[in-house]
């Protein structure tokens, strides 16, 4: 499967998903105020993780029935499942339950300290654990590579959070940076069940740019994570601690200051990220 193909599957399977289950999402449950002050459903990116296992599961039932490969999954696409399924878990738990009274690193390890665990403390003990797992196949003879790629897996996912604060912003970076990483690795059958992630959740984009839902930690968490976890599967060490630096780098800077300040003191920046939205 090409990543092309990949991306229109995963987002076809996205589409399906919303449709069949767009009604659960208007549960009270899930309404939460967005930046405006409207009212709309959270955690609709839960379809992201749902709609990669749907796409497995029947490409399984097609290799069984002699159709394309034979059954089956490729380590590189078990850890992209697994990555989804971890990181979108723990989401819908900070969407759902999250308080937002401690607010970045630092709050929620506060709160660990006095012994106290947030639902984002929670995201990041559970990331950095995910990461040691999720990096082990890649950099498992090798403790300071693993913990380099550990962090770059939780990074990118916390950084997808942090971008998560305005409409379609975190599904046009997601999109832009899976490009790049396509066009720069040519890793074609490494990196399909990353690209079931990125078109799956553009499934989700109208929707989201529009304001009739968000995708939520549910989605943005996982999200990150598989683009993180697509960079330790793809590229070299040496590059993959550049990789690193920058989003070590963005998380600090999301942590003392705001991106959408940043974003809109630069006006490229600020036409990218507008484009689509409701005024």
């Amino acid at each position: 499967m090409t990543l092309l193909l990949a991306l229109v599957v995963g987002f076809l399977a996205g589409r399906l998903l919303l449709a069949l289950l767009g009604p659960m999402l208007q549960s009270p449950l899930l309404q939460r105020e967005n930046h405006r002050g409207l009212v709309v459903p959270t955690s609709a990116g839960i379809m992201v993780p749902l709609a990669v296992v749907l796409v497995e599961g029947g490409r399984a039932l097609a290799g069984a029935a002699g159709v394309g490969r034979p059954a089956g999954i490729t380590p590189a696409r078990a850890l992209v499942v697994l990555a989804a399924a971890i990181f979108a878990i723990v989401g819908v738990l900070d969407d759902l339950v999250g308080s937002g009274d401690a607010r970045g690193f630092r709050g929620h390890l506060l709160e660990l300290a006095r012994g106290h665990l947030t639902t984002g403390g929670l995201k990041l003990v559970t990331g950095a654990a995910a990461g040691l797992l999720l990096a082990g196949p890649v950099d498992g003879r090798s403790p300071t590579r693993l913990v380099a790629d550990a962090a770059l897996i939780a990074l990118s996912a916390n950084l997808a959070n942090q971008l998560d604060r305005r409409p379609g912003r975190v599904l046009k970076g997601a999109a832009l940076a899976f490009a790049a990483l396509a066009l720069a690795t040519r890793a074609t059958h490494t990196l399909v069940d990353v690209a079931l992630v990125v078109g799956a959740a553009l499934a989700l984009f109208r929707d989201d740019l529009r304001e009739r839902l968000m995708i939520g930690d549910a989605g943005a968490n996982p999200l990150g994570a598989c683009l993180g976890l697509g960079l330790v599967m793809t590229v070299s060490f040496p590059a993959r601690v550049v990789a690193l630096a920058v989003v070590g780098g963005l998380n600090l800077v999301g942590e003392v200051s705001s991106f959408t300040r940043l974003i809109d003191a630069l006006p490229p920046l600020r036409a990218i990220d507008r484009a689509g939205r409701r005024p």
